[in-house]
């Protein structure tokens, strides 16, 4: 579902004219309700809250909806300087660096910026009055574009998206060892390791997982996969990659080679997500950070 036609925000209001459905209907505020349900996928209870807020306007052949109303940002403002990679009035995708959780989790650790922070931050300098909400996430160790939802509506809409396995998230690894080129998926149910907290494990009893993996070079000792999640379980891709006999090169923890990198060699170089209103197909490219440069450069055979 998608509104291929004009639009415009006229501050907290999103304008939007859609056609005979209104235009040709004796009853236009119920046409409206329809047409929202139908062509923008507007949810059941975002549709009553705007109802209840009196946030619908029908005027002649015209549709106005509270779509961006200001609200509290719900986290501290904390300032970190973000690279921001894509932004419109629905949506926000930023770099999330090395060593920075997407947001507090409650462990001992927290404390210092979050990538949610740093987002709130973003918004308070901008002027923007816009609740902190991440559709996804990364591990804190890994580097790639975080998307945002900039509203109720968007939110919806991308957590949608989430559930359905339809927003598209591409990485590259550097791993140990040659990958074989038939090595091209990994479908094996992900679980908790009873013996270390931290960490997760191939099991039986675990969560499906699969990720799809693809060779892009062979170099010193070590090869460069790109991957596709169909899935999104806690550290999928180090403990899928693990199992395989591949493991990542930093990830200690699950067995690959200490390397002065400092942490895992894995970075999310890709986004691709359907826009929320439009239906527009997103591409946000991230490229590598310095450090996955210079172990590639290090590693590339001569």
């Amino acid at each position: 579902m998608s509104w291929q036609g004009s639009w415009k925000r006229r501050g907290e209001w999103l304008e939007v004219t859609p056609g005979k459905a209104l235009t040709g209907s004796d009853n236009k505020e119920e046409a409206a309700l329809v047409w929202m349900q139908n062509v923008l996928g507007m949810p059941d209870k975002l549709l009553r809250k705007l109802r209840h807020e009196k946030g619908i306007q029908v005027a002649g052949d015209r549709l106005r909806l509270s779509l961006f109303k200001e609200a509290p940002l719900g986290i501290e403002p904390r300032w970190f300087e973000l690279e921001v990679l894509y932004e419109d009035d629905f949506c926000l995708v930023v770099h999330k660096p090395a060593g920075m959780k997407v947001h507090p989790d409650g462990s001992r650790e927290d404390g210092g910026v979050t990538l949610d922070h740093a987002v709130a931050s973003y918004y308070q300098m901008n002027g923007l009055e816009v609740p902190v909400r991440h559709v996804h996430r990364l591990d804190s160790d890994t580097t790639g574009p975080v998307l945002y939802a900039k509203n109720d509506f968007a939110q919806a809409i991308l957590d949608e998206q989430m559930r359905a396995k339809t927003i598209g998230r591409e990485y590259a690894a550097l791993v140990e060892g040659t990958v074989s080129p038939g090595l091209t998926v990994i479908d094996e149910p992900i679980g908790k390791d009873r013996h270390h907290n931290q960490r997760r494990r191939v099991s039986p009893s675990g969560q499906h997982a699969v990720t799809r993996v693809s060779l892009g070079e062979v170099l010193h000792g070590a090869s460069l996969v790109h991957l596709k999640l169909e899935t999104g379980r806690t550290h999928q891709i180090r403990v899928h990659l693990s199992h395989a006999g591949h493991p990542l090169l930093g990830d200690v923890l699950y067995g690959g080679p200490a390397m002065a990198i400092a942490r895992q060699a894995l970075h999310g170089e890709l986004l691709i997500f359907r826009h929320p209103l439009t239906g527009e197909a997103i591409t946000v490219e991230d490229p590598w950070p310095a450090d996955m440069q210079e172990l590639y450069q290090s590693l590339k055979l001569i």
